[in-house]
């Protein structure tokens, strides 16, 4: 099972912005390569940490791990979080974090080496039906990403030597400071092109269509981000590709309305029907499920259909369906149907005789959410 993203930094869930940053650092120095070297577990780790602190460092997707846990992330073994990073991702992402704990800048790379640029991410808006939340899909998708073009060369940036980097010394009131900062010729790539083809921008890349397989898990949410590693931009050079962030809309379905992980449907029925009981086919994700209302079924009771709603992300189970029963009562009479009311109006079997057993509208709504 995987390790709770708190206790990897050794936070509890209201530590501040600033302290869950602070142990990032702290575990991030404990653990960097540098002074690790060779040693497999620290670069473990090293992971998880960043892992950790690129969740809880940004609100939404905290938020979102709050709730969900680890599988608001994991649906496809590198969506969302930090599932999936490699030690490039860290280093290109987090390496202000370190200041100068690692020779006034960070190189981005084991022991100060070259540092790889990576490519930009590209965003999407993937469209589901409540079915394909409900059962998880798998969309294919065609995504226009820049590449390097064919035929493209790159030679050492004579700027940074292929560092990546520029040092700057400066003096200040406490002597000389060294400080690291992007090479302004290459953008930190540490290559520049000796030849590309015509067709290629300033950074030798060209646009092309790729279709791209997102598996999506079940139980997903409206607005929630996924990620697929590496189909978004390349980098120039020797660089790493961007990420595709997948963005979920889900499409309004005509009969059920979601609450989370249950479902809710409006059911009406006559007075008639009420009266007698009846067994009615009503709308459920994955087709029609046929129920029995008893006899003297009153407006306004909720009928609950367990396990028939929407998947758990936790692989808790399934929400419920549930089912409010509407009576409906005719707008317009002819003489025949007034005169048989107008005689009930006076029936002792007519006149509402409500048992304790039967709840309130507050109680009810109580009931829905407890």
């Amino acid at each position: 099972m995987k390790k709770d993203f708190y206790e990897i930094l050794g936070v509890t869930k209201s530590a501040s912005a600033e302290e869950i940053k602070k142990a990032y650092r702290k575990k991030a120095i404990e653990f960097h390569p540098d002074k690790n070297p060779g040693n497999k577990e620290a670069e473990e780790n090293f992971k998880k940490a960043a892992e950790a602190y690129e969740v809880l460092s940004d609100p939404n997707k905290k938020a979102k791990y709050d709730q969900y846990g680890h599988a608001a992330f994991d649906g496809n073994g590198g969506f969302g979080g930090g599932g999936g990073m490699n030690m490039d991702d860290i280093f290109s992402q987090f390496g202000d974090i370190f200041g100068s704990a690692f020779g006034g800048g960070f190189s981005g790379g084991f022991g100060g080496g070259q540092r790889r640029m990576k490519g930009s991410n590209l965003r999407i808006k993937v469209k589901l039906t409540l079915e394909e939340i409900a059962f998880g899909v798998e969309k294919k998708v065609k995504v226009k990403r820049k590449v390097q073009a064919p035929g493209v060369s790159y030679k050492t940036c004579g700027t940074c030597n292929g560092s990546g980097q520029v040092l700057r010394v400066t003096n200040t009131i406490l002597g000389r400071m060294q400080t690291a900062t992007t090479c302004p010729t290459c953008g930190g790539s540490g290559q520049s092109i000796s030849s590309k083809p015509a067709n290629a921008d300033a950074q030798g890349m060209i646009l092309e269509d790729e279709t791209v397989s997102i598996k999506i898990p079940a139980g997903v949410v409206n607005e929630m981000q996924l990620k697929v590693t590496g189909k978004g931009n390349d980098a120039p050079g020797n660089g790493i590709p961007g990420d595709l962030i997948v963005a979920i809309e889900e499409i309004e379905h005509e009969f059920l309305k979601r609450e989370g992980e249950n479902l809710h449907y409006d059911l009406y029925i006559s007075v008639a029907e009420a009266a007698l009981g009846v067994s009615k086919e009503i709308e459920a994700v994955g087709g029609k499920v046929r129920i029995k209302l008893e006899e003297g079924i009153q407006s306004g009771k909720i009928l609950r259909l367990k396990g028939k709603g929407i998947p758990s992300l936790n692989s808790y189970g399934n929400g419920d369906l549930l089912v409010h029963i509407n009576v409906w009562t005719p707008k317009t009479l002819n003489k025949e149907q007034r005169q048989f009311f107008e005689k009930m109006l006076t029936d002792e079997n007519f006149i509402p005789h409500p048992e304790k057993s039967d709840k309130s509208f507050f109680e009810k709504v109580k009931d829905m959410f407890s």
